[in-house]
Formats: C-alpha cells, sequence, structure tokens
C-alpha cells in the first residue's frame, strides 16, 4: 500500500509556519487573503490554487510548482 503523500497544508504548517513562530492569520494577512483560505488548505479542506501557489512561493522562497506538485501527489492519491 503507497503513503500517503504530504499535504500542502501539513507542508505549510509543520515546515513554514511553526518554525517561523508564525500564525494562520499573520500568514493571511500578509497574503492579503482570508484566514479560512489557510486553515482550510492546512486542514486538507481545500486545495492549493496556481494563484495561492505563487503568492505561498514568494513568501517561503520555494516555487509555485513546489506547492502545486504537492498538491497534485494528494490528489492522485485520493483517486
Amino acid at each position: 500500500m503507497q503513503r500517503k503523500p504530504t499535504s500542502p497544508g501539513e507542508i505549510l504548517l509543520e515546515e513554514m509556519l511553526i518554525p517561523l513562530e508564525m500564525t494562520q492569520e499573520e500568514l493571511a494577512d500578509y497574503l492579503q487573503c482570508d484566514y479560512k483560505v489557510i486553515n482550510r488548505i492546512i486542514h486538507e479542506k481545500a486545495t492549493v490554487t496556481p494563484e495561492l501557489a505563487s503568492k505561498l512561493a514568494s513568501v517561503f522562497n520555494t516555487t509555485p510548482e513546489f506547492w502545486l506538485n504537492a498538491q497534485m501527489a494528494l490528489d492522485d492519491f485520493r483517486k
């Protein structure tokens, strides 16, 4: 059985927000998006869009593809 891929939300929370001691609210304010968007991504209730992937990439010095590939891997696993 294949292991479930790490979700973009888990990466966002565990690898980005917690080490930076940044709250979901602070990130949402910085990205100028609704807090609910970030919260839903973290809880796997919403997907990372290309627009959000670009914003996350600019904040965390990654690429949009990093976030989109994580989302695609999770989506493919769920099929």
